[in-house]
């Protein structure tokens, strides 16, 4: 059985009082001319002032003359809704009596009591969800670590400035340069900060005209112009190369971030964003195949050496495939008497219609398409078996291969050079392995147990083209090497110029004095080799001797 329990109204009075005031939401009634006549507990903690304050204050508090223009304008928007539909509702955000701005809810409800109107206005905190809202935004548009508009912001801008506007729209991307090397020599963390000390100097150089600049991830940013003339953006792009001729420090070290750039513009490059876009990658693209460093607008040029390298890509693999890789041999001789002691190995590409071609035309290709440890296999197989054949002949002459960073790196590098010499029976020290400076300085840390293991092995290990890296000193120091390369570039000159004969003859003396076998590349004529041998240098090598030949005619310089 139920039954009702009639309540007095004080006591209904007294209980709507209570929830009233113990509500969380800013409860206010206003009167038909919207001034206060109440106001619960959590309205006044909201926005600051007490009620005996706001009673018979208008809702805005003060008068409208003193109101800023859109607090008037919110407020005649109230006023007009509550007259024709007696509702109004709207977010927006409202500054408390302490300068807190406040994210609001508000809401408003026309009543009538004994033929009188009153509105009750209710307003909900959303600040907590405004920001949460606020942080996924910027999660969504904004790189984190630079704090720039991202990929999809930049993309959207773009795409609404070229269709709004009349002049030329210019599409910039940029990659800093070695951006992998900086993160293995100093870590991710101080490259890190190396990218915002970059991002801040961009932002200081004030680029004209500007209208996105963007950090897609990584060392990769874009940056949008807009010009009566597209090519004035070239004074904009001076400026920011020059500032990277300025170094950044880190842990004491100058380092400069240097970077490649791509440009393509509307309308003469493409309508539509996306092949405007891809045309300055393509160009971007090309600047880093040149080395970086440097600013290259798109044309249609680059197409057909994209087609071109493309085919280069195919043919080379094919190459690979079917053994169109052959070794020429050039001899090193000894000074004094012209014996020939070996020989080194020079690549040569048999190429079914082109014929035979130098390394020139396809040696950067074989790095870029990482091809370089198959081409190093290739040779060396050829390389064993004709050191075998010469033995057999009875010869005892060494030969050079050369190796780079790349190859070093390999996983199987190390193995298949062991097993190289298993299968084909021939002496470690018959095979010598030439490395160059600039390999070394690309890969140091990955290359040196690598050629240590080599050594242990029983391989002679010669540093190419002495003198013309960075740290000659350094290596000569931590590496094991038998011989030492003096680049030809200090040889051609040798006999009238007093600066190349005191260059070669330091680098003869410290080559004795590491227990190291100097041998002089490139020598050309009688007296280059007379003065080398008065200088005490007892080997070498150039066209004087011979050029680099097939193996067969390799062989009869042998028998002769």
């Amino acid at each position: 059985m139920i039954t009702s329990l009639a309540l007095s109204n004080d006591v209904k009075q007294q209980l709507l009082v209570h929830i009233y005031e113990q509500l969380e939401d800013a409860i206010f009634i206003l009167d038909a001319n919207l001034h206060y006549i109440s106001v619960n507990s959590a309205y006044e903690t909201m926005i600051g002032y007490d009620k005996k304050f706001l009673i018979g204050r208008p809702l805005g508090i003060y008068a409208a003359e003193f109101l800023l223009e859109d607090e008037r304008t919110i407020l005649q928007d109230i006023s007009k809704h509550l007259d024709d539909d007696g509702f109004y509702e709207n977010n927006f955000a409202m500054t408390s009596r302490y300068a807190q701005i406040i994210n609001c809810k508000v809401t408003f409800q026309r009543i009538s009591v004994d033929n009188e109107t009153f509105y009750i206005g209710i307003i909900c905190d959303i600040s907590s969800a405004t920001k949460d809202r606020q942080r996924v935004t910027n999660l969504l548009n904004y790189d984190q670590l630079t704090g720039l508009p991202n990929r999809k912001v930049f993309l959207s801008q773009s795409s609404d400035l070229i269709m709004e506007s009349f002049q030329e729209v210019v599409i910039i991307r940029a990659n800093i340069d070695r951006y992998r090397i900086l993160i293995s020599n100093f870590g991710q963390d101080k490259v890190d900060t190396l990218i915002k000390e970059f991002v801040e100097r961009v932002d200081t150089l004030d680029l004209k005209n500007l209208q996105c600049f963007s950090h897609f991830g990584g060392d990769d940013f874009a940056l949008l112009f807009e010009f009566c003339d597209a090519h004035l953006v070239r004074h904009q792009l001076d400026s920011l190369m020059q500032m990277c001729e300025l170094p950044f420090t880190v842990d004491t070290h100058s380092v400069f971030l240097h970077i490649s750039v791509g440009v393509s513009y509307y309308p003469t490059n493409g309508k539509q964003l996306n092949h405007l876009l891809n045309k300055a990658e393509k160009a971007l693209h090309y600047v880093k195949q040149q080395g970086g460093d440097d600013i290259c607008w798109y044309s249609d040029d680059l197409n057909n050496i994209t087609l071109d390298n493309l085919q280069l890509e195919s043919e080379l693999r094919e190459a690979i495939k079917t053994h169109q890789f052959e070794p020429y041999y050039q001899s090193k001789v000894a000074l004094e008497t012209g014996d020939v002691v070996g020989f080194e190995a020079l690549v040569r590409w048999r190429h079914p219609t082109r014929g035979l071609l130098d390394p020139k035309y396809f040696m950067d290709a074989i790095i870029k398409y990482k091809l370089s440890f198959d081409l190093f296999c290739q040779m060396a197989i050829q390389i064993a078996k004709q050191l075998l054949h010469w033995r057999q002949l009875g010869f005892s002459q060494y030969v050079c291969v050369n190796a780079d960073a790349a190859e070093f790196s390999h996983p199987n590098f190390l193995s298949f050079v062991s097993q190289l010499f298993d299968q084909y029976d021939i002496e470690p020290h018959k095979l010598n392995i030439e490395v160059t400076e600039s390999s070394l300085m690309l890969r140091h840390a990955s290359v040196k147990q690598q050629i240590v293991s080599l050594k242990e092995l029983g391989v002679s290990l010669a540093l190419d083209d002495f003198g013309t890296g960075y740290a000659s000193l350094s290596y000569l120091q931590e590496y094991p090497f038998d011989f030492i390369k003096i680049d030809k570039s200090f040889i051609s000159d040798i006999t009238s110029n007093p600066t190349q004969r005191a260059i070669v003859k330091t680098i003869l003396d410290l080559s004795v004095a590491l227990n190291m076998v100097g041998v002089a590349e490139g020598i050309e004529t009688e007296e280059q080799r007379d003065l080398l041998l008065q200088m005490g240098c007892q080997y070498g090598q150039g066209y004087w001797f011979n050029r680099p030949v097939s193996a067969d005619k390799a062989t009869k310089i042998l028998t002769q």
